[in-house]
């Protein structure tokens, strides 16, 4: 028998009608636009050759793995048509046995890491715009998630108020904000943007992948193979930097989303910080601390992760109700369209209460929506 499931982390493939016909009329000579490649196919060009997507390994979802590389030749045709086409999502979900899906940008994540804040303001105007579109076709299925280039915490908040407006139900925030002036996520000057977040009720992400250009370097050490172990570690920088600069201290009903960074790894993190604020806090500063990284983790942060067999098996020592599964569909890492297999073999051993939290209720909670046609 399926499981009821709601996909806390998918994704689409903005077509090529996404941002050009929405975007700031100033920037519409350097929209992303959708062409077809001589050797990889279906690509996205960004600001007019900066950067290639191909979609092809981007939406390679149920594809061999000798099949997934930027330089396979995939043509249109031969992709998720929900992506883009929200009736085919639908049918995809169908497929899949999946009954919700929280939606995420592909573009709009490589986009978190363009050096041009204003070329990032007005591509993320044009795809909350088209998102919502998108969304409106079937929305007891279809979640949007929103973007901000966050250019200054004024404008921060203003986007939450536009993506509620639109009927977003959350925002996805680059791992380094736009604008330097303000200080990092720590820095108390954020705190009426988090303060916002929690009026509006609108959830925050961090994804991986999108704070990746600002650290300088090709990004890994080693061999290429290594760069998929650290893909993780952003998500981690953003959520220790949350906790150890005291931001849930100071806006305590903020709850942040940590997007498809696994989540088996949770409990060593939490135990490792408890021992360093313990151990290390006085030289560390941080001595002004009220409650200990492990508390505020388990009360304030929710992590994603689609097949993370370790995530099922360490329930008990992490906050199982911060646990959201997701099916990372189309993207190459995603269990689409094995889904159903996945969760069954690896939530077996669950009490169905902990499993039903941790595959749908959780995540319709979060985002107010009605599960099993509540």
């Amino acid at each position: 028998m399926a499981l009821y499931s709601i996909s806390a982390d998918s994704h689409v493939t903005e077509p090529g009608d996404c941002y050009l016909p929405r975007i700031d009329p100033r920037f519409r000579d350097r929209a992303p636009v959708a062409v077809t490649h001589d050797t990889m196919g279906a690509v996205m060009d960004v600001d007019n050759g900066r950067s290639l997507i191909p979609y092809g390994m981007v939406a390679a979802a149920g594809r061999p793995a000798e099949k997934i590389g930027p330089f396979e030749h995939v043509g249109w045709e031969e992709l998720h048509q929900g992506g883009w086409d929200p009736v085919a999502r639908v049918a995809e979900q169908e497929r899949d046995g999946v009954a919700v899906e929280v939606l995420y940008p592909s573009v709009g994540m490589l986009l978190c890491n363009h050096p041009d804040a204003d070329y990032k303001k007005a591509c993320f105007d044009a795809y909350n715009l088209w998102i919502a579109e998108f969304q409106a076709h079937a929305p007891e299925r279809l979640v949007g998630i929103g973007q901000t280039a966050l250019r200054s915490v004024a404008e921060g908040v203003g986007d939450l108020q536009r993506m509620k407006d639109l009927g977003l139900r959350g925002a996805m925030l680059p791992g380094f904000a736009a604008c330097n002036e303000e200080g990092d996520y720590d820095d108390a000057r954020w705190d009426p943007f988090w303060h916002a977040a929690v009026e509006l009720d609108i959830p925050l992400s961090f994804h991986i992948l999108t704070g990746a250009e600002q650290l300088g370097g090709k990004g890994y050490r080693g061999p290429k193979m290594n760069s998929f172990l650290g893909i993780i570690r952003g998500c981690q920088d953003v959520i220790g930097t949350l906790i150890f600069g005291g931001v849930f201290d100071r806006v305590p009903e903020l709850r942040v989303v940590c997007v498809e960074a696994d989540a088996g790894w949770v409990p060593h993190w939490m135990y490792r910080a408890d021992h360093a604020v313990e151990r290390h806090r006085n030289w560390l500063t941080a001595n002004a601390m009220v409650r200990k990284p492990s508390e505020l983790f388990r009360e304030n942060v929710y992590v994603t992760f689609q097949d993370d067999w370790v995530a099922f098996q360490v329930t008990h020592l992490l906050n199982h109700e911060r646990l959201m599964w997701a099916s990372d569909h189309p993207h190459s890492d995603s269990t689409f369209p094995r889904s159903q297999q996945v969760l069954a073999e690896q939530t077996a051993h669950l009490e169905s209460d902990v499993r039903d939290d941790i595959v749908w209720r959780n995540c319709a909670r979060l985002y107010g929506l009605n599960g099993k046609g509540e």
